[in-house]
């Protein structure tokens, strides 16, 4: 019993709909502190600026629902949207948000694409598969890869606009357990999840220069 009861601790649990909306939902809460004037920035390490990784963020979400949208559901490809860069160098992306509408129409974008990847989870037989590059993935593994997209790539955003950003602990774990499960245990998880998606140091690891996630649902 003993020996159980240490494992159950151990293992996280499953990232699920709600801890995909309580990221997005803290991210939108932290980005609409932005001054409208640091949106033309750079993303932290990144080389797009802060209105760029809202668009990026925003069509990675949406790209996730899309492949749990068909009812036959795709297993050797991405739905075929359009991805398209408007500069050299930017992110291609299918969904772009109207300059026009400022910095409170790019956070609607993003909200409005994270509540589709909520709905297709919360919605999809937890049997379904669908295709990711990283590996045929289930609903709760689409949920993980929106949050930890929302996670590292609110992170870059904080950095460029000069914000605090600092995510629950609880999501992070469950994160890292669903999708990388090469990490090494036992520091904080936050810490945990910037290594393993090259943004930050551990102790005793070397810093990340190449890195990738493991969509396949765990046994």
């Amino acid at each position: 019993m003993r020996r159980q009861a240490e494992q159950d601790a151990a293992t996280p649990g499953p990232v699920t709909p709600d801890d995909l909306d309580r990221v997005v939902q803290l991210a939108l809460a932290t980005l609409r502190e932005a001054p409208p004037a640091a949106w033309d920035g750079k993303a932290g390490s990144l080389e797009w600026d802060c209105w760029e990784t809202v668009e990026h963020l925003a069509d990675d979400l949406f790209a996730y629902a899309a492949q749990l949208g068909p009812r036959q559901l795709p297993l050797e490809g991405e739905v075929p949207f359009i991805w398209e860069s408007r500069r050299p160098g930017g992110p291609a992306n299918a969904i772009h948000a109207d300059r026009a509408a400022g910095p409170a129409g790019l956070l609607q974008v993003l909200e409005a694409s994270g509540a589709l990847l909520i709905a297709m989870v919360r919605t999809a037989p937890p049997e379904a598969r669908s295709y990711h590059g990283y590996g045929i993935s289930d609903p709760e593994g689409f949920a993980a890869m929106g949050a930890v997209e929302a996670l590292v790539h609110a992170y870059d955003l904080a950095e460029g606009l000069g914000l605090e950003w600092a995510p629950p602990a609880d999501v992070c774990a469950r994160v890292l357990h669903r999708l990388f499960p090469d990490v090494p245990s036992g520091e904080e998880p936050w810490p945990t999840l910037l290594w393993a998606t090259g943004r930050g140091e551990l102790p005793g690891e070397a810093r990340r220069t190449s890195w990738r996630w493991y969509g396949e649902p765990r046994g």
